[in-house]
């Protein structure tokens, strides 16, 4: 089953501040999400989620497995996304 990939604002808008490749290159590797969010990321510590590396740039996300959904909430250079 594929999940659903839900942008919150936030993190839609941190996307569009990207130059185009990363921001390509970040969208792609979250799609891939979809078919297995559990694959080469790490969870958090406490309730944060998860994180998705892509190079310099780290994408925080939540899943909801009872539902089928990704919930992705940050994204941003690795020195300033866990702020």
């Amino acid at each position: 089953m594929r999940y659903q990939i839900i942008w919150a604002e936030s993190a839609a808008r941190e996307l569009g501040k990207l130059e185009p490749p990363v921001a390509r290159h970040i969208y792609s590797k979250v799609g891939e999400l979809a078919d297995n969010p559990y694959r080469n990321v790490k969870k958090l510590s406490g309730d944060r989620g998860f994180r998705l590396r892509v190079g310099d740039y780290r994408i925080i996300f939540d899943i909801d497995g009872e539902r089928l959904k990704i919930l992705v909430l940050k994204v941003g250079h690795r020195s300033r996304v866990y702020r």
